[in-house]
């Protein structure tokens, strides 16, 4: 899937998330293995400061539950 620019300006409208913060994001997690905790965990706490959304412990648990066993939907474009 290609994101174009109008695609990344309704995630800021949405979110105040830039561009370039979504790319530095998706580059951490394409050089990681999806499946490292660590790196899932760091990265969603990222994503909680930046949007200033708190993700529970076990909000956290689910949402690497759901990566590890590979249930993300791949229609993401739908979300914004």
């Amino acid at each position: 899937m290609e994101f174009n620019d109008d695609f990344f300006g309704k995630v800021k409208k949405k979110t105040n998330v830039d561009k370039e913060t979504l790319v530095d994001l998706a580059k951490r997690l394409n050089e990681n293995n999806m499946k490292d905790e660590t790196v899932l965990r760091s990265i969603i706490r990222d994503l909680s400061k930046i949007t200033g959304k708190d993700v529970s412990m076990e909000k956290e648990e689910k949402i690497i539950e759901i990566i590890k066993n590979d249930k993300v939907p791949t229609n993401v474009d739908k979300f914004f």
